[in-house]
């Protein structure tokens, strides 16, 4: 089969909507015969109630722990974002390549799979591990499925480097987050007798004043760690809603707030310190109605990445010289990152092509120049991989 380049197969994966409310059936199946076709078989590691699947291959020895590349098929949607360019068809222009993905994160899957052919002709002594997940958009989700798949096989891998974009960058640390939808339950009545109801938006309300305090808290008495730009954990209330009409005390509110939290903090205390919070407030509401309640939904939680451990320093250290890094970052995005280290207890690094600068937004693009620094920096892998003695220690 003729090798395709890096920029070619974006243009390919770009031509697939992936957006996290559709499949990704079509292009895994781009993706398993383009593998197919270089002789690499590939495992899907199937959603039980959804059309969506990770993907996995292994490329080099099967008794030996490989060298993970991770990244995620599935995009933010475009609905309601002002495009000049195609959403789903590669533009190029200025030395940019524009369309929904190019940043995040087709482009680094593009560059893995173009590297592909080098790969398998390379005499590794360490293999390389290609995992593809589904739905890290909404709170990496569909990774779990693998993760708990890669967890019962006897041979971990060795390490694993997530390729969101970083700008080629290497980090070894991002936030943890947890989401939690909160349903206020009040009593109706007629705003002319409003005290003999429990009015559900002012205590929701309250609560998120609560929240707001507790943002400043962590804003002015930390803890801190000064790797991150926003160097504390950070709370945060993204939508509101309650009440039906302005005569009406409002039997429902809800709204969906947010902490992403530092490696030193446990974001389950501050969410334990919130349901005490709502505790008493429930005990005041059902002074007047026993039916009154504040309930707690976690819509997502993943944890966060910490590069404290010798084994992802020397990780860390590995990857830098492969992307020809001096310097180390933390970001503040969250990644899979941290449940591959979790989940598997392996090192896991954040290193990719693109800027979340372009992340997310109308026009999203990545630059050529970072196409080809991640080409470069895979062809460096390989590189390392024919080595006899390879270790990750040794490069450190």
């Amino acid at each position: 089969m003729h090798n395709k380049n890096s920029l070619s197969i974006l243009s390919d994966l770009i031509a697939f909507d992936t957006t996290s409310s559709q499949s990704n059936f079509e292009m895994l199946e781009y993706i398993e015969k383009y593998l197919q076709q270089h002789g690499v078989s590939c495992q899907w590691v199937r959603d039980p109630l959804l059309p969506k699947a990770n993907l996995y291959a292994s490329i080099g020895p099967d008794d030996q722990r490989a060298i993970m590349l991770s990244g995620h098929t599935d995009t933010v949607p475009t609905t309601g974002q002002n495009w000049h360019y195609p959403t789903h068809q590669l533009s190029l222009k200025d030395n940019r390549a524009y369309g929904r993905g190019t940043t995040d994160m087709k482009g680094f899957i593009a560059c893995v799979l173009a590297a592909v052919p080098k790969m398998c002709h390379a005499d590794i002594k360490t293999p390389i591990a290609l995992a593809f997940s589904y739905d890290e958009e909404i709170g990496c989700i569909g990774v779990r499925h693998l993760l708990d798949q890669l967890s019962a096989q006897p041979i971990k891998p060795l390490a694993c480097i997530i390729g969101e974009p970083t700008s080629m960058k290497v980090a070894g640390s991002h936030k943890g987050k947890i989401a939690i939808k909160v349903t206020v339950k009040g009593k109706e009545c007629h705003s002319g007798m409003a005290p003999l109801g429990v009015n559900a938006v002012n205590y929701a309300a309250r609560l998120i004043v609560w929240l707001e305090q507790l943002a400043e808290k962590k804003r002015t008495q930390g803890p801190f760690d000064h790797d991150y730009e926003i160097p504390y954990s950070t709370v945060h209330t993204g939508t509101v809603e309650g009440g039906v009409a302005l005569n009406i005390v409002p039997k429902i509110a809800r709204f969906v707030f947010e902490i992403r939290n530092i490696a030193q903090e446990d974001s389950l205390q501050l969410v334990e310190q919130f349901e005490q919070y709502c505790q008493t407030l429930v005990d005041q509401m059902r002074i007047i109605d026993e039916q009154c309640d504040i309930q707690l939904e976690t819509l997502t939680q993943y944890p966060g990445l910490a590069s404290d451990h010798c084994d992802s320093q020397a990780a860390i250290q590995f990857v830098k010289q492969l992307a020809q890094e001096q310097e180390s970052a933390s970001i503040n995005f969250g990644t899979e990152a941290g449940l591959f280290s979790k989940h598997l207890g392996i090192p896991s690094v954040v290193c990719g092509p693109g800027s979340m600068e372009q992340g997310h937004k109308p026009d999203e693009f990545i630059t050529l120049d970072q196409l080809e620094h991640c080409d470069l920096f895979l062809s460096r892998l390989i590189s390392a991989l024919c080595e006899q003695d390879f270790t990750i220690a040794k490069k450190s």
